[in-house]
């Protein structure tokens, strides 16, 4: 993978659809050192408790037929749900001026679930994105991983 500079200050947020770690640079450019600012989950629930009722089924309204009401897909909504927040959170973090400047590393599915919730602010903050599935590394392993070492 090639190199990509993080610069001093500058935030990375590593993250799937139930986990992100939110890192700052404490280093330079040259020489990232990135630390833990916090880490966000939410619970992944096992389907059968998340959603407790049959799928449905619905009458035709004319004549008699019936037919099948497809089955919610839970852990879908529950990530929707989180990187929304996720989103939120980042905004109000760039808001409160406590970074100028994102990299997203994520999947590309958390990716895309990620970007229609940027707000006009934090798009001006992500410097950029990497479709990278990076969560479940220690973050010395990120931080070699995302500077060429």
């Amino acid at each position: 993978m090639s190199s990509m500079s993080i610069h001093k200050g500058e935030w990375v947020v590593v993250c799937d659809g139930a986990k992100a770690l939110v890192l700052e640079n404490v280093g330079d450019a040259k020489f990232p050192n990135l630390k833990t600012i916090e880490v966000l989950e939410h619970d992944d629930l096992a389907t059968h408790e998340q959603g407790t009722d049959k799928p449905g089924r619905s009458h035709s309204s004319v004549g008699h037929g019936r037919s099948a009401v497809g089955q919610t897909d839970w852990h879908d909504q529950a990530e929707h749900a989180f990187l929304t927040k996720l989103a939120h959170h980042l905004d109000a973090a760039v808001g409160a001026g406590k970074t100028k400047s994102i990299i997203v590393v994520a999947p590309p599915r958390a990716l895309g679930m990620l970007r229609p919730a940027y707000t006009h602010a934090l798009k001006g903050a992500v410097r950029a994105e990497l479709d990278k599935d990076l969560v479940k590394m220690p973050v010395h392993e990120i931080e070699k991983r995302l500077s060429g070492g």
